[in-house]
């Protein structure tokens, strides 16, 4: 069980019968154009990852989600470099800034290390995600298919140096 700020919920499994739920969180807290950005593109027809995607749940409700995608990151010449995209991570409006979305972001990327990931990104706010450990990624060093802000491509290792030398097209899996 996890308390954040007087509320007690757990953090578990995405279960498929959450799904309806869960786009009911993420359209709250991102709006009817969510679909429109670049990284929504990157997951068109890829399945999320089921053994990575949480839910913060408080008797029977959801309060809040974390999804991650399978990606890779495709170079000029060489070998892709797999990588996990991050997102969406939503929160019940009226339930911010109680550390609920901090908390799926640690569960996540701690389940992800202990799967073997290597390497994750997203697109996002720096000061947000510097929280649990997020840097920027150097400009010029990853393209993202369609138009983002490129301040806010941000990279977490989870294997020290698993960015080391990575450059190329970030892209859905081959």
């Amino acid at each position: 069980m996890t308390t954040s700020m007087t509320l007690d919920y757990q953090i578990e499994l995405q279960r498929p019968e959450d799904l309806a739920a869960v786009e009911s969180i993420n359209d709250r807290a991102f709006g009817p154009g969510r679909h429109q950005k670049t990284a929504y593109r990157l997951r068109e027809d890829v399945q999320s990852l089921d053994d990575l995607n949480l839910v913060a749940r408080q008797d029977g409700v959801i309060l809040g989600t974390i999804r991650f995608w399978p990606i890779v990151i495709v170079p000029g010449e060489g070998t892709p470099t797999p990588a996990l995209l991050l997102g969406p991570i939503a929160v019940d409006p009226e339930l911010k800034g109680r550390g609920i979305g901090i908390a799926l972001m640690r569960a996540g990327i701690a389940r992800a290390r202990e799967l073997g990931h290597r390497l994750v990104l997203l697109v996002g706010d720096y000061d947000y995600y510097a929280r649990v450990g997020f840097d920027r990624v150097p400009q010029g060093c990853l393209m993202m298919p369609g138009p983002v802000d490129y301040d806010r491509l941000l990279k977490l290792e989870l294997v020290p140096g698993a960015f080391a030398g990575v450059t190329g097209m970030i892209s859905r899996p081959m």
